[in-house]
Order: structure tokens, then C-alpha cells, then sequence
């Protein structure tokens, strides 16, 4: 009897079975969100669209003004010029120094030229150009206080009067009063050196504003009698003399506050003038509270008469000479 080979038949899947089962149906809830997912879309689309149309319209029309803009500054010449300013430039002075050529227009100024010629003289601290089209140029300018005037002169020139600024600035000022000028102490001991078209800064005259400043404020009456203002000490020893329109001399220490001294100078006088009539030659509010005062000496000699003797009246400080 022949052997069979028996062959089992191969294993079948599950996958391989049908399914009779269909698929579930989506919800009413499931629709609403399918259909709102897909406006959204298209919504986000249609609006990012629409932003890009309008920035190309917005950058076109910029263009197009800028353009329109620029067409009107060239074509018309500058009309109007005004000045803002927190001193007393007028709008002569401006005219004459801007020095526009006739018939410019806003677009043919070279603004940082005509910032330079406002500011040469030193009487302008600051100054701002702005072009306000079709036909406007607006200068604002913040311009520089005197607290006291220098003699200055150069050589073959007769000597001149100059006006010193709280930072030292040397300027020949324009505009200001002349009464309010002529209240203003002189300057000595100082050196004026030439800067450019103009003069460097006086080194240490912040200090010596902050000492008029205090007199102005605090003790006027004290300083309405200042005539001159010397710094000549002030490198040195660190102290500011003052000569009053009556000869007295008054030394201030720079390494204590000015306002004791004033006060102490105050008092002293006051004393002074309750005590005696002799005039006072010179006061040191340097050394502190014990101030040293001298006296005029007004004791004749034998067989002379009486006559009292007063320092020497300065009506200017010496002139300061320029180099050649």
C-alpha cells in the first residue's frame, strides 16, 4: 500500500474574512464642526489675501505721495522762515545769518550747513531745522545766557567787549539788553584763546557762575555792587575774588558752599557798618568762619590832616589780549 503525503491546507486570516459591517455614520455635531474647520480656512485665506492687496495699495500710494512730496518742495521756493527760540535772536538776525539764496527750495538746503552758521557764533547752544513742505522752514534755537562780559582784544584792534556764558562760552552776543548787560560783572584773570571761528571755553567759569548765581538769587543787593570777578586764584588756591564798585576786596573758597560765605558777608557788613565808618579793604570767607577783615588805613601822619584813604576804583578788569 502506497504512502499519501497529506498536505494541510494553508491558514487563513481573519483579514480574509468578510465583514458585513458598513461605517458609521458621522453625527450632526461631527458635520458642524467639518464645515466650520473648512470656513475658517478659508476665511483665514480670503483675509490674508486681502491684507496683502491692501499693503501693496498703501505702500503704492506712500509712493506716490512721497513722490508728489518731493515734486513740491523742488518746485517751490522757500516762503515762510520761523523762528522758535527760548532767547532774544530775532528774525532779522536769523534772516542774515541763514542767508538763504533767493528763489531755494526746501529740498536744494543743506540743513546741517545752515545749523553750523547758527551755531558759529556761540550764542546758539542748540539748533533744530525742520522742513515743513511744500514751502516752510521752522529753526528752533536754544540759545546761551551771559552771566558776565570779558575786554578782549587783538592785535591792531581796539579792546571789545565779549559776553561769557555758565559753561565757560565765549560769544560777542546779539540782541540782548544793554541795561540788563551793564548789571553783568567783568571777568580777570582769565585767557582767551581762539577755538575755530570762535573761542574755546573759559576753564573753571562754571564755578564762578554757580558763586553770581547764588548772589544774584539769595543776596542781590550784595551782588548789584560787584564790578569785577577774578579767577586768577582759582586753579591755584581754589578761591574766586571779588572786587565791589567801592574797592572792597572778598575772597570765596570754591571747597565750601557759597551761600555761608554770603551769608557770613552779609552779617560782617552789616556789623561793619553799625561799628564804624572806615571802609573795608578786603574780607577772606576763605578760611572759614573766623573771617579776617581789613580796614583802609585812614591814620594820618604827624602834621598831616585827616583824609581817608580808598582803594583804587577798577572800572574794567585788564584786558585779555588775543595771539596774533
Amino acid at each position: 500500500m502506497n504512502r499519501r503525503e497529506i498536505i494541510a491546507p494553508p491558514a487563513r486570516s481573519w483579514r480574509e474574512i468578510p465583514q458585513q459591517v458598513k461605517p458609521r455614520a458621522m453625527s450632526p455635531e461631527g458635520r458642524r464642526r467639518a464645515v466650520w474647520s473648512a470656513v475658517k480656512t478659508v476665511t483665514a485665506i480670503a483675509v490674508a489675501g486681502g491684507l496683502a492687496w491692501s499693503g501693496a495699495q498703501v505702500v503704492a500710494m506712500l509712493q506716490g505721495n512721497a513722490k508728489k512730496i518731493a515734486a513740491a518742495g523742488e518746485a517751490r521756493p522757500v516762503k515762510d522762515v520761523v523762528l522758535i527760540t527760548d532767547g532774544v535772536l530775532d528774525q532779522a538776525w536769523l534772516g542774515r545769518t541763514l542767508a538763504l539764496p533767493k528763489g531755494a527750495t526746501l529740498m536744494q538746503l543743506d540743513l546741517y550747513q545752515l545749523r553750523a552758521r547758527l551755531t558759529a557764533s556761540g550764542q546758539v547752544r542748540a539748533a533744530t531745522l525742520a522742513r515743513t513742505f511744500p514751502a516752510t522752514l521752522t529753526v528752533t534755537l536754544t540759545e546761551n545766557s551771559p552771566v558776565a562780559r570779558v575786554m578782549a582784544q587783538e592785535a591792531g584792534e581796539p579792546p571789545h567787549m565779549l559776553l561769557v556764558a555758565r559753561d565757560g562760552t565765549v560769544f560777542a552776543g546779539e540782541g540782548f539788553d544793554p541795561a540788563m548787560v551793564e548789571t553783568l560783572p567783568w571777568l580777570d584773570g582769565v585767557a582767551l584763546t581762539r577755538k575755530g571761528a570762535g573761542f574755546a571755553p573759559i576753564a573753571g567759569m562754571e564755578k564762578a557762575a554757580d558763586l553770581l548765581g547764588k548772589a544774584k538769587l539769595e543776596a542781590e543787593h550784595l551782588y548789584r555792587s560787584w564790578q569785577v570777578v577774578s579767577l586768577a586764584q582759582l586753579a591755584s588756591d581754589r578761591q574766586i575774588v571779588v572786587q565791589t564798585r567801592d574797592g572792597t576786596k572778598i575772597v570765596f573758597g570754591t571747597a565750601a558752599d557759597f551761600f555761608p560765605q554770603l551769608a557770613r558777608l552779609d552779617a560782617l557788613l552789616d556789623a561793619a557798618r553799625a561799628k564804624t565808618s572806615e571802609p573795608i579793604r578786603e574780607i577772606n570767607l576763605a578760611v572759614g568762619p573766623e573771617v579776617p577783615v581789613a580796614f583802609a588805613d585812614t591814620k594820618p601822619a604827624p602834621g598831616e590832616t585827616a583824609q581817608r584813604v580808598m582803594p583804587p576804583r577798577l572800572a574794567t578788569p585788564a584786558t585779555a589780549r588775543l595771539p596774533a
